[in-house]
């Protein structure tokens, strides 16, 4: 049984970034054990292809999880420490709307980095991982055989993109050890409707900007209406707060509607909204529609609700969709200066496998890379002889 200082579970954005920082900065043996017979499938099928890092605007506020986890794991390895971190390996990132990073040709680039990185390591490909056994001296097993190792690295993600290889066994290694976990669930996913909002079903394909309110925070971007529900970029953000009850609709970010109340011209032709979405809209609330100059007040509320929509999704479009899971290993388990589990030592927890998630728009990437590092580093000043 061939033996290791350190083995990674898992060959994606957080295990190969783990394996380069280890590679680069000490001369410790270390492998990476993926399931797919390549490396990094998510974040290459990634952002249309082209792999959106990180975003503008950083910090904790942007994630679901741990605020004192987040924040450690953000400041020990930030933004602008990603950015030149890929720069120096000949990454050029283009910005789009102003607030995404992403590769200018294509995912690869990113990948092409890492695995050059990692050189060195041993990249075992196409090995179901079956299990993790002991401790101080780990035995993992894969459908091909048994490795040991002094430490083991969970990075193994969560369960959105099953045909890219995804699954739980990260919860049920941590589950072994008798770490608390939390199910995963989708997240970054199209909302399904209720009966009451079925008209919005009529609207697949016209998109609009929009912002939602939800479990107290406020997102605005794109919406796209699908034969599902809702979906765009402000609705995945948005699920990823979303549980069960309401959430508030505006479809008119910014718009003053008191300076149309006097016009003559129609609602449908006065508001700058697509007309298809403007007539759907006037009848589901029981609205003509009609000039502007002859809503009572009583309609003139009515209208109103086009800034503050409410309604109660029925549920998301499930994990086939998701773009990452909420739920993962409890991040109260997890050292935030280390990423190490509390209880074994030996034992990481990055990227995905750990509840946290960010909002889209690169937040789950600089997660994945920031806690790899983080965990790497910690590896890195542990002064130890292998066997």
């Amino acid at each position: 049984m061939k033996r290791y200082d350190v083995i990674i579970l898992g060959g994606g954005a957080a295990g190969l970034m783990c394996a380069a920082q280890l590679r680069e900065n000490t001369a410790l043996s270390i492998a990476v054990i993926e399931g797919n017979a390549k490396p990094a499938l998510k974040l290459k099928a990634s952002g249309g292809g082209k792999c959106n890092l990180t975003n503008v605007e950083v910090d904790a506020s942007h994630y679901l999880g741990d605020e004192k986890l987040v924040s450690s794991v953000l400041e020990g390895f930030s933004k602008e420490a990603l950015l030149e971190y890929f720069y120096q390996g000949g990454l050029r990132p283009v910005i789009r709307k102003e607030r995404y990073y992403f590769c200018p040709k294509s995912s690869d680039e990113v990948i092409s980095i890492l695995l050059g990185k990692a050189r060195g390591c041993d990249l075992l490909l196409g090995h179901k991982i079956v299990s993790v056994e002991g401790e101080s001296s780990f035995v993992v097993t894969t459908d091909k055989g048994g490795f040991e190792a002094l430490n083991v690295v969970l990075a193994t993600g969560g369960a959105s993109y099953k045909e890219l290889g995804a699954s739980d066994i990260g919860l049920k290694i941590a589950q072994h050890y008798a770490l608390k976990t939390i199910p995963f669930n989708p997240a970054l996913v199209g909302l399904t409707l209720q009966p009451k909002e079925f008209w919005m079903k009529e609207l697949s394909g016209i998109s609009c900007r929009a912002q939602i309110r939800v479990a107290g925070r406020v997102l605005e971007e794109d919406l796209l209406f699908a034969h599902k529900g809702i979906s765009g970029l402000v609705v995945l953000s948005a699920s990823l707060y979303w549980h069960r009850g309401e959430i508030a609709i505006n479809f008119l970010p910014g718009f003053d509607l008191e300076k149309i109340r006097r016009e003559k011209k129609i609602l449908s032709t006065a508001i700058t909204l697509p007309k298809r979405f403007m007539k759907a809209f006037l009848e589901a609330v029981d609205l003509e529609d009609k000039p502007c100059n002859r809503l009572s007040a009583e309609e003139f509320e009515k209208l109103k609700t086009i800034q503050n929509y409410t309604m109660a999704p029925s549920g998301t479009f499930g994990f086939s969709k998701a773009e990452a899971c909420r739920g993962g290993i409890a991040c109260e388990e997890i050292d935030p200066s280390t990423m190490q589990s509390r209880k074994i030592r030996g034992l990481y927890c990055i990227g995905e496998v750990v509840d946290v998630t960010g909002e889209l728009g690169g937040y789950n990437f600089q997660w994945a890379f920031s806690s790899a590092v983080v965990c790497a580093k910690a590896i890195c000043s542990i002064s130890f002889k292998p066997n």
